[in-house]
C-alpha cells in the first residue's frame, strides 16, 4: 500500500504544477479550479493510503522479491445478497435525472436515496445477518 500512496502523492504534485502553469498561462477559471480540485482529491487519497500503510502489515506489492501467489487469499468481505445498492443507484439515477427534467424529481428521489444509503450502511446491524 505504500507504493500506491507514493504514486498518488507524486501525482498530486504533478497536478498542482499543471494547475499553476495552466492558471497563469490560460487565465481560465473553470479549468484552473478543476485542476486544483483534482489536486485536492489526489492528495487526500495519497495521504489516506500512506497513513493506512503505517497501520497494516506489509503487503506483497511492497516487497520487490514477491511472487504473484504471495498476494493470494481473501481480499475482504463483500455482501453476497444485498439489494441496497440497487435502491441507492435508482435514487441517484432519479436525482440526476431531476437536474435535467426538473428539480421536483430530486425531492421525490431523496427518500429513495436515503433508504438505499442507510440500508446499505446498517444492513448488518439488524435482522438475520446481524454480527454477534
Amino acid at each position: 500500500m505504500k507504493i500506491q500512496g507514493r504514486m498518488f502523492i507524486w501525482l498530486s504534485v504533478f497536478i498542482l504544477a499543471v494547475a499553476v502553469v495552466y492558471g497563469v498561462w490560460a487565465k481560465e477559471p473553470v479549468g484552473t479550479t478543476a485542476l486544483f480540485m483534482s489536486f485536492g482529491l489526489s492528495i487526500m487519497v495519497g495521504y489516506y493510503l500512506v497513513f493506512t500503510a503505517r497501520r497494516v502489515d506489509t503487503g506483497a506489492q511492497d516487497n520487490k522479491d514477491a511472487d504473484v501467489a504471495d498476494d493470494a487469499g481473501e481480499l475482504g468481505f463483500f455482501s453476497p445478497h444485498s439489494w441496497q445498492p440497487l435502491a441507492l443507484a435508482a435514487g441517484a439515477a432519479f436525482a440526476f435525472l431531476g437536474v435535467a427534467v426538473g428539480w421536483w424529481l430530486v425531492y421525490i428521489s431523496a427518500p429513495l436515496l436515503l433508504v438505499g444509503l442507510f440500508g446499505w450502511v446498517f444492513e448488518y446491524y439488524h435482522g438475520e445477518s446481524q454480527n454477534q
